[in-house]
């Protein structure tokens, strides 16, 4: 990935580093109920790349997501922002994570953070409009 620290630049080959890391670990998810496995990878601001697979759950209500797994990497790795997240199906098809897990995206990586959809590149505030932040918190 050539993302440096501190820096917002996402280019093709992060891009691309992203997608071939979602599917990979897509392989890897645990979807014995509904058969449908995950894969995320998200571009952190000191370039590392974190990712998560879904872990189904005969208790389905317990079931982690995807995103659940790559933010639980992100602060057991030592933190930092998102800054570019791409998410696929088992197929390797782009999907877009569900409302509680761009809650989490939103809260690290806010507004900036960029989400690669099945309509292109978006920013989480286009995708989360009018979130709910930590910020709101101290109001």
């Amino acid at each position: 990935m050539s993302q440096h620290p501190g820096s917002t630049t996402v280019d093709q080959s992060d891009w691309d580093g992203l997608h071939a890391a979602a599917v990979e670990v897509a392989g890897r998810a645990y979807a014995p109920y509904s058969h449908y496995p995950v894969g995320v990878a998200g571009l952190v601001d000191d370039g590392r790349v974190v990712r998560g697979c879904n872990v189904e759950n005969a208790g389905y209500g317990v079931t982690l997501c995807a995103e659940c797994g790559m933010v639980s990497e992100l602060v057991a790795g030592g933190g930092g922002r998102l800054v570019a997240v791409w998410c696929v199906d088992g197929k390797g098809a782009t999907i877009m994570p569900c409302g509680r897990c761009r809650q989490l995206l939103w809260e690290h990586g806010g507004a900036d953070c960029l989400l690669q959809t099945p309509e292109g590149v978006l920013r989480m505030d286009q995708v989360l409009p009018q979130a709910f932040g930590p910020e709101d918190l101290t109001r």
